[in-house]
């Protein structure tokens, strides 16, 4: 029998062929893939295809703990785990036969109060009871490709067989999970956000242009930010920084185990805190978690101005009580470009442009201080809204040294969390541009 090593190999292996093959794939619409991936699994007739109200029912009558999979169809680029490798793995088949499967493949609809995750990515698992209780979730991301670091087959697997060892003992472990459940949102469901009023309804038009119907996760997080700009509002820092992953305090997690510390980054949050390598965190504000992803949970319900987060965690056999320091803006050391809602950020406060930073090199060859702001264009929107940054007068290889009297914004993230909080849609940022040997003073329009 192949160990779990050979099947993960054999799985990224897989992975890495599929993408060579993907070209290949490209004369399939995204109205056929969604279409197709209907028929195919409600064909197969073990999941319950877009039907949440059928698989509360049916949990209810079996007794069995509830699996949600919210999975976008035709996105590719950020794909955690392929669907028929899920289904099919030795380990992790016979524990998906103990829950009544739900595959969600839009937002629809979705009951924001009971569901709610980092929506930039397109695969989130929730684990729950049929009363609306949640075990936990499963699925994280911190880049726009690489997901290793974040989910592996082996940690699917341990995240499902702990929330059936909590849906075993239920009722009783109830404290351990009270927390897993979010306060109200801005709206219930997503298409009742007003900038998706009117161009969605709660369901999925199969009459039609089923692809164009869906909301996808992504757009909920668009929406919700959108909800703030577009009133005049500063955008939350819990909304600005959603789901802080771990690795930003300098707790890095491994991905094949529910919650296990693989490292911690010296100098760092975590460090300081008196976290060790090989720590298993037991509880986090009084939660258990099974993955990842449910400490993101915790941290994202961590008010933004600072807190002390109680951990419970066994070291070589003996429990420690720790507590992760947070002090004031802690949030920010997330970063906000590798989002899909960074598309929108670029439109608002860049004027479309996509910014990189210069390497050592490139800054001694023009004469940049290392701690210096220095951002190239490294894309210049050409399009709309778009190419507000273009019409301004900017061009692609500018150099960005000051943005609104600030010369300390080191990344792209760090000028959109600046602009976001300190301006409004109207306003003009002056800015310093470094072109060739000359040094220019352009304004870029803050836009909705």
């Amino acid at each position: 029998i192949p160990s779990m090593r050979d099947r993960i190999s054999a799985f990224l292996l897989l992975c890495t062929a599929l993408s060579a093959l993907m070209p290949m794939a490209t004369a399939q619409t995204r109205d056929e893939m969604v279409r197709e991936d209907k028929r195919k699994v409600t064909a197969d007739g073990f999941w319950i295809y877009n039907d949440l109200p059928k698989a509360f029912s049916d949990a209810k009558k079996s007794g069995k703990p509830i699996l949600v999979v919210l999975r976008c169809i035709p996105c590719h680029e950020c794909v955690k785990l392929d669907d028929d490798l899920v289904d099919k793995d030795p380990v992790i088949r016979p524990l998906l036969d103990q829950f009544v499967c739900a595959r969600q493949v839009s937002t629809n609809g979705l009951d924001l109060q009971l569901f709610q995750y980092d929506t930039d990515q397109s695969f989130a698992v929730f684990m729950l009871n049929a009363d609306g209780t949640i075990y936990g979730r499963f699925g994280t991301r911190s880049h726009r490709t690489e997901w290793l670091g974040d989910v592996s087959l082996k940690g699917l697997a341990e995240a499902l067989q702990s929330a059936l060892d909590l849906h075993e003992n239920y009722p009783a472990i109830r404290p351990l999970v009270a927390g897993k459940n979010g306060g109200n949102p801005e709206v219930p469901s997503p298409e009742k956000y007003p900038s998706l009023a009117g161009k969605f309804t709660d369901e999925l038009n199969y009459q039609g242009d089923v692809a164009k119907s869906c909301i996808h996760c992504h757009q909920i997080g668009e929406a919700q930010r959108e909800y703030y700009w577009h009133r005049g509002d500063s955008i939350p820092e819990q909304v600005l920084y959603p789901y802080p992953h771990p690795k930003s305090l300098g707790l890095i997690l491994d991905p094949q185990k529910c919650a296990t510390v693989k490292s911690v980054t010296p100098d760092s949050i975590a460090e300081s805190s008196g976290f060790k390598a090989g720590d298993v965190i037991k509880t986090i504000a009084g939660q258990q978690p099974v993955s990842i992803a449910d400490v993101q949970w915790v941290l994202h319900q961590t008010p933004s101005n600072g807190s002390n987060v109680p951990v419970r965690v066994q070291r070589e056999g003996t429990a420690f009580d720790l507590a992760l320091e947070l002090d004031s803006g802690w949030r920010r050391g997330g970063d906000l470009s590798w989002r899909t809602t960074s598309w929108a950020y670029r439109r608002m406060v860049a004027g479309g442009i996509r910014f990189g930073e210069l390497n050592a090199e490139e800054r001694s060859e023009l004469g940049i201080a290392p701690d210096a702001m220095a951002l190239r264009v490294q894309h210049l929107g050409q399009y709309g809204a778009h190419a507000a940054a273009k019409k301004a007068g900017f061009r692609k290889g500018d150099v960005l040294l000051g943005y609104d009297g600030r010369d300390d914004l080191q990344s792209e993230s760090e000028l959109f969390a600046y602009a976001l909080e300190n301006h409004k849609p109207g306003d003009h940022v002056s800015t310093t541009v470094r072109r060739g040997g000359n040094t220019l003073e352009l304004t870029m329009p803050i836009q909705r």
